[in-house]
């Protein structure tokens, strides 16, 4: 999760809002002319592209509103801030795209078992040449900005726009077979389609789950933490290492023990400084509370 503040949340929100509105116009006219394409062609895998291309315009709106929800600062209602707003629409994109993978699967499979054969003609090639133009375009923009302004829903916009120009490069030689009277590879690949899409969501829900469940933090960005406090020689011990993630970062909270012949201002002097150097070298890291016991 990005944590927005000030002028940087405006400049963050009004990108990836920008980023947004470019992938619901960008998918929105790949999906019309797939569709207009696939059922006059008869083509089930431009078809089932068509639909993904639909799932991609759902997700970029979704993107949209979650950004904007989980822009908002902290309130009083809301003391973490609205950071885990990305993972809850993340995961209404998942059981969007779970159900589109079915319907996908399900019409590719009886175009298979009744041979239905693909009509070919250029406006498919066409369609996939000017579908992975717009896709790799909208995918070095898009990863470009999700590296920059650390937001999960642009990060998996990013993945899709990428998965889809590999989908339409097989989409691409299903329409040249089929100038052959090659039409088993159509089916496959709406088939194959449908099976991406399923394994993308499953990702998807994956992810959102755990940060909504709470899910530990790394061990990886755990060590991170405890190398930094091992370079103070006054703190004895750690107990109560206890870390809740906040969007894509984490709140973490622990006891140090330090000598107990140390002023209560001198004790929590420690402390203080040890907040401030694990929120600025860790980028994981959200907030870091630490309680103070002699020892």
């Amino acid at each position: 999760m990005q944590v927005y503040t000030g002028d940087k949340m405006t400049n963050n929100y009004k990108k990836i809002k920008m980023a947004s509105i470019f992938g619901i116009l960008g998918n929105f006219f790949l999906m019309l002319i797939k569709g207009t394409i696939g059922i006059l062609t008869k083509s089930q895998a431009m078809i089932g592209d068509a639909m993904n291309s639909l799932s991609d315009v759902f997700s970029s709106f979704m993107t949209f509103l979650g950004s904007k929800i989980a822009s908002k600062p902290k309130d009083e209602d809301h003391n973490l801030g609205h950071g885990k707003a990305e993972y809850i629409y993340s995961m209404l994109i998942s059981i969007a795209m779970f159900l589109l993978a079915v319907e996908t699967f399900s019409s590719a499979l009886k175009a298979m078992l009744t041979k239905q054969e693909v009509i070919f003609s250029k406006w498919l090639v066409i369609v996939c040449i000017i579908t992975l133009t717009t896709k790799l375009l909208l995918y070095i923009y898009t990863h470009k900005l999700s590296k920059k302004c650390k937001n999960i829903l642009l990060e998996a916009n990013a993945k899709d726009h990428r998965n889809d120009c590999i989908i339409t490069l097989a989409n691409l030689l299903s329409c040249l077979l089929s100038k052959y009277q090659i039409y088993v590879l159509d089916g496959i690949v709406g088939i194959g389609i449908s099976l991406w899409i399923f394994y993308t969501a499953l990702q998807i829900f994956k992810e959102s789950y755990n940060v909504l469940m709470d899910k530990v933090m790394d061990n990886t960005t755990k060590e991170k933490v405890f190398q930094i406090i091992k370079k103070y020689p006054e703190i004895k011990k750690v107990h109560h290492f206890n870390a809740t993630p906040v969007g894509f970062k984490y709140q973490i909270s622990f006891t140090i023990f330090v000598d107990g012949n140390l002023s209560t201002f001198q004790s929590h002097a420690i402390a203080d400084k040890l907040e401030d150097e694990i929120e600025g070298c860790v980028e994981e890291i959200f907030l870091s509370v630490i309680h103070v016991n002699p020892i």
